[in-house]
Formats: C-alpha cells, structure tokens, sequence
C-alpha cells in the first residue's frame, strides 16, 4: 500500500491574530540586541549565527529518476548547482569555542530559475537555513519572542559562566539521550562537542515542498565524515577550534552530504505551526533527493571570510515560492532575517546585492 502524504495547501497554516504585533516585538528585541552586540565588538554583526568557522564552495547534485512526491521545485529534474555555505555558531554573539553550541549550515543555491517569493523576484539564489537537531527550541513565534527578551535582559555573563552552563546543559542532555529523550533548548546552550562536518543539519521547522509540505535535512556520508560522528572534539587552548577543525579538513579532503526530505503525511502527528514538534521518522523517514560536494579548498581565506560574512546574507525568505518556509517561527524569520540582514549590512557599509554566479565569490 504506497504512503499518503499531505497535499500543500494555504489551510495547513493557521496564523494567530496578533501575529504580527509579536513578530514586530521580537524585530525591537533584535535591534536592541544587535545595537548591543554592535557597541561591544565596534561593528555589526549577525543577530544569529554569528561566528562563522566554514566559508565553503561547491556542488549540489539533484539525483535522476526520483519518485513524483519528491520531484518538486528546486528538485524537480536531474540538475546540477553551485553552492556557497556557511558554517557558524547557532548565538548572536562571539565567543571562544569552549561555550559549545547549537551550529548552523547555510546553503545558497545559485542558478536556480523559478517563480519567486516576494522581495526576492529577478533573483537566482535559493537558500537553506539549518541547524544541528531537528526541532527547533520554540513551538511559536510567541514563545520564541519570550526566549528573545530573556536573552536581552539577561545580564552579559562572564565566559567562566558561559562555558560552566554549557557544560551543564551537555552532561543534563546526555543523560536525557539514554532514556530516549533529549532538550532542544539544552541542546541550544550545550551542544555536543564534535566536527562540524561530522553532523546532520536541519530546516527544524517545515517548508512547502512543491505540492507537499516537508523538513529538509543534510547528512554527511562521506567515510572520512562518518569517522568522525560522535567523537569529542578536543578545543583545548585554541578558541576557534570549530573553524581550525573544518579548515583543516577541507584542506584535505572532500565532504560530501546528502540531501533528504522529510514528507509530512498528518497535521496531528506532524504540525506545521509547533516548530518544537519532532516529526516521527517511522511515519514518514527522510529520503535522499541530491547530493551536496564541498570539494577540498581553503574554506576560510580572508577574502572568503569577508566576502561571506560581511556582504552575503542567507535569509529563509531567499526562496522559490516551491519552498516558502511555513509555520509561525518561520513567517517570523521571514521577516526578521532580511531586516536584519539589511541593516547588518548597512551599518557596515557592505554591498547588499544577491550573488549572480559562484565566480563572485573570492578564493
């Protein structure tokens, strides 16, 4: 009996009636954190993901003969795309890598033809936001802008604290995992300490999927990656040991991952609007639809760094309308990545144009 999945419709989305009141608190809360922020290290910088360890080109691979469920938008035929990526620290602010985090993987699809989201059209970049874990750490867009102020009101920790509360949360989650459970929100301050190209990344909250409605995920798979999985990371003395670790690596070697769809197949058990909600994989597993190469270069000259860091942004909005991010987090996100991100690069006075071609990006 083959699988039902869940037709893509307007109605799977629910939105509250005061949505866009919270949405706009939490863009006050990110200008007071970034005007923050900004004051103590002299410049803008990312509200998230703001310290990056990975400035990677390279290739995403759609594969042929795919089944009708997953040839939809960007996946729809056998296709081959240059990419950018970014690989950074989930926090808004910099720290040494002894805080161990959530962690972030950016992807910027460049070629990519196709109606657009609105604010995007004219474009040719498709973007992917991820993260490490596959549900986010807030169900709602509300909860997330309580999250928000609480960050903003805290006082500004020592990194003595920082590295004692990360600790904690690792050791908290770890005992959780050997009973068959963990915590998104103990994750996010104490992530395991392990390679960056070791790990799996997700969109955590749900996007349309041409007809469907989908999370999307990138599993590394490459043998020298999957050496890698679960193994402590020793940082020692060296604060940046998350960016040494994946230089190092891609001055070596290649990491290749694949990219899986996760396709929704009920509301009850697989709700678009609780963003903290694990989607059962026994219902509906991830299945590979192309494959993502980072072929061995130097991922992080000073040139790329600049160039990725400083100029580009990598927002959820940045997207077909085959993919529109759904749900309230991420009509939030669809809002604030790309305020944000102009006004990052504004203060900075860096260019704010979208990529054309991979020769724009510096060796």
């Amino acid at each position: 009996m083959s699988q039902v999945f869940l037709p893509y419709s307007p109605e799977v989305e629910t939105v509250p009636e005061d949505e866009g009141e919270t949405i706009d608190a939490i863009l006050q809360s990110m200008h007071r954190l970034s005007a923050r922020t900004r004051e103590q290290v002299g410049h803008t910088i990312r509200v998230s993901h703001a310290k990056s360890f990975g400035a990677a080109v390279g290739v995403l691979e759609v594969l042929d003969g795919l089944p009708e469920e997953l040839r939809q938008g960007l996946f729809g035929k056998r296709a081959r795309f240059d990419v950018v990526a970014r690989l950074a620290n989930v926090p808004g602010e910099i720290m040494t890598d002894a805080v161990s985090t959530q962690r972030g993987f950016s992807i910027k699809v460049i070629g990519v033809e196709g109606e657009m989201l609105p604010g995007h059209a004219g474009e040719v970049t498709q973007d992917f936001v991820l993260d490490t874990g596959n549900r986010f750490a807030a169900p709602t867009a509300a909860a997330f802008l309580l999250t928000h102020r609480g960050l903003e009101h805290a006082p500004q920790m020592p990194e003595a604290v920082k590295q004692a509360v990360s600790r904690a949360s690792r050791a908290t989650n770890a005992v959780l995992h050997v009973v068959g459970a963990d915590s998104a929100n103990l994750d996010f301050f104490g992530h395991p300490r392990v390679h960056p190209l070791s790990e799996a990344y997700y969109t955590q909250a749900p996007i349309r999927y041409g007809d469907y409605v989908a999370k999307l995920a990138v599993v590394p798979v490459a043998a020298a990656q999957q050496a890698l999985e679960g193994e402590a990371l020793d940082t020692g003395d060296d604060p940046d040991a998350l960016r040494t670790a994946t230089v190092q690596f891609l001055q070596a070697q290649d990491a290749v991952f694949e990219v899986r769809v996760q396709l929704c197949t009920d509301l009850d058990s697989m709700p678009v609007e609780d963003a903290s909600a694990e989607w059962p994989e026994e219902q509906s597993p991830y299945r590979t639809v192309a494959r993502l190469t980072l072929p061995q270069q130097d991922a992080y000259t000073e040139a790329r760094r600049r160039y990725v860091d400083e100029d580009l942004s990598f927002c959820v909005s940045h997207s077909l309308a085959a993919h529109r991010p759904l749900g309230g987090v991420m009509r939030a996100r669809m809002r604030a990545y790309p305020e944000m991100a102009r006004l990052r690069r504004g203060e900075n006075g860096a260019p704010q144009a979208e990529p054309r071609a991979v020769s724009e990006v510096p060796g």
